[in-house]
């Protein structure tokens, strides 16, 4: 057990190892909303989420720092000290009734324009890897989606938060087949809705898909991956406006699912390095090995944020590699969100802000 804790430390950025339960209360904490405010965006650690509320304002999240919202003229915080469950933000939504929901590294928490709400509580124990006692059929009668839900991850449980409008309530991921005791983590990463009914929930060491009925996995075993060479270790995932499923891994770049096929679009495109040693090891330059975020503008080009080797854009023909030579100051993007006006926001690990404008990265904060 020691050996999978050191070795979750590792693989993700900063996170504690921290299990969430699926209890709802409010905090013990005082629940005023937090008073800081400055003109600039104050984070120095990476920035996790990006999101525009329907008011137009935006929302940053860190992975040290909290959340901060930025209304156009001025930027306020919010923390663990104003009641949030963590200073890591993982995502950003917001609910019909334009709550604004935040997925930290140890539970889920809400705004609803006066005071911080926490839903989930925490407490120590060790990670499963199975649920022992139930088949396939119990679980699978527990989840059930409809069109307004809200999804997080779960920290290092094996499953998700479904919020449906009125309760949050904890689903525990069908029995899945442990496949190697130090690296088969199926924690949630990342999360995209789809056509058909589809919702995707990536993790470490494989995929959930679920239309409502039914799951479609996705791991090392269903691939024929050899673990010893090239296994899975996902950090994103997207499927885009056309229906195909795109996989970031940390190590071996970008799978692509196009209806029953799956690629290695890295390998297709000739990013993956003749050296690479496909973990995580750092990659060279104008590789896409480390893929920790994906996202399509309205445009229909596809947008891969890569930890050592800066921004790619897929045009459906040609790649496009962005680095320090096109404006950033680091080669390391964690977040990328197109507002409703159309403009692409990226966030780096430095805790900076940028926009594209067509050709070159201009710094917002």
């Amino acid at each position: 057990m020691i050996k999978l804790i050191n070795l979750i430390l590792m693989l993700t950025l900063n996170f504690s190892c921290v299990e969430n339960k699926s209890t709802e209360g409010e905090t013990n904490k005082s629940e005023i909303v937090s008073t800081s405010k400055t003109d600039t965006l104050k984070f120095t650690s990476g920035i996790r989420s990006i999101f525009q509320d329907s008011k137009g304002n935006y929302w940053f999240g860190s992975i040290k720092e909290g959340v901060a919202v930025y209304n156009g003229e001025a930027f306020s915080y919010f923390t663990t000290n104003d009641g949030l469950t963590d200073n890591q933000i993982l995502s950003i939504q917001e609910d019909k009734e334009r709550i604004i929901w935040f997925n930290t590294q140890q539970g889920v928490s809400s705004y609803d324009g006066a005071k911080i709400k926490n839903h989930t509580k925490t407490d120590l124990e060790k990670p499963k890897n199975i649920f022992p006692d139930q088949g396939n059929e119990v679980f699978q009668s527990q989840w059930m989606k409809l069109d307004n839900d809200l999804w997080f991850g779960a920290w290092i449980n094996e499953g998700v938060y479904r919020f449906d409008g009125q309760n949050l309530n904890y689903l525990a991921f069908p029995l899945h087949k442990v496949l190697n005791l130090y690296d088969n983590l199926f924690a949630v990463t990342s999360i995209s809705k789809g056509k058909n009914n589809m919702i995707w929930f990536g993790t470490y060491a494989g995929v959930f898909g679920y239309n409502g009925n039914e799951f479609e996995i996705i791991n090392d075993e269903t691939l024929s991956f050899d673990r010893n060479i090239a296994p899975l270790h996902i950090r994103s995932i997207l499927e885009d406006s056309k229906g195909r499923l795109w996989i970031g891994n940390n190590g071996i770049g970008v799978l692509l699912k196009e209806g029953d096929s799956i690629i290695n679009f890295s390998e297709k495109k000739q990013l993956i390095h003749p050296t690479s040693g496909r973990k995580g090891d750092k990659s060279m330059p104008g590789t896409l090995e480390h893929v920790f975020t994906i996202a399509e503008d309205s445009k229909g080009n596809i947008w891969f944020g890569d930890r050592d080797a800066g921004i790619w854009k897929y045009d459906g023909a040609k790649m496009t590699n962005y680095t320090k030579k096109d404006g950033l100051t680091n080669d390391n993007a964690l977040s990328i969100f197109e507002d409703n006006n159309g403009k692409l926001w990226f966030g780096m690990a430095d805790g900076n802000v940028y926009q594209f404008n067509g050709k070159t990265f201009e710094k917002q904060f």
